[in-house]
């Protein structure tokens, strides 16, 4: 018997920008974005030097029906702006939780874009989440601003492995209770 795990992802629209599923056709701007060190660096996932064909595997896992998370693009076309400016994803957990993360490419960093996407998704709270936790690397403290900005709450230090930096890197710990 199969289950089917398949999640209708839904698209969030803000003034200046669509949050999209990702689909294929990102893997070029994804590959160009992921492959910048300052981006790498600051997740705990994407490597550096960024492999061959890492972009779209990512892409290919993201958009599957078995995903454990949904992965949004920061899609600004209606804006006359890039179709890819950066990623937004939620990871499900138990009990009506997940943990967002998001990246940002360098070129949209301190135009607020960051902050809209998390707020943009925190209200539209596509999984029903009662709570969406984060975490961001300590010394990337404009994460932290973004997380604060849209209401979640600081509650303690941890640490997380980043594959670009090949180390456990400390990390801010943040929530926020939904309803």
């Amino acid at each position: 018997m199969s289950l089917d795990n398949h999640i209708e992802q839904p698209v969030v629209e803000t003034e200046r920008f669509d949050l999209r599923p990702l689909r294929l056709s990102d893997v070029g701007l994804l590959e160009h974005y992921m492959s910048d060190e300052r981006v790498a660096r600051m997740t705990s996932s994407i490597p550096h030097p960024l492999p061959p064909a890492a972009a779209e595997a990512y892409v290919n896992r993201v958009i599957s029906s078995e995903r454990l998370e949904d992965v949004w693009a920061m899609d600004g076309l209606k804006s006359d702006r890039a179709e890819l400016m950066g990623i937004i994803s939620l990871d499900r957990m138990d009990s009506n939780q997940s943990e967002v993360r998001y990246w940002v490419a360098p070129v949209y960093w301190n135009t607020g874009l960051a902050s809209d996407a998390v707020r943009a998704l925190v209200e539209a709270n596509p999984m029903n989440n009662r709570t969406i936790f984060a975490s961001v690397f300590q010394d990337n403290p404009a994460s932290g601003r973004v997380l604060t900005n849209c209401g979640f709450d600081y509650i303690g230090d941890a640490e997380e492995f980043s594959v670009a930096r090949n180390a456990k890197v400390p990390t801010w710990t943040y929530i926020n209770k939904l309803g």
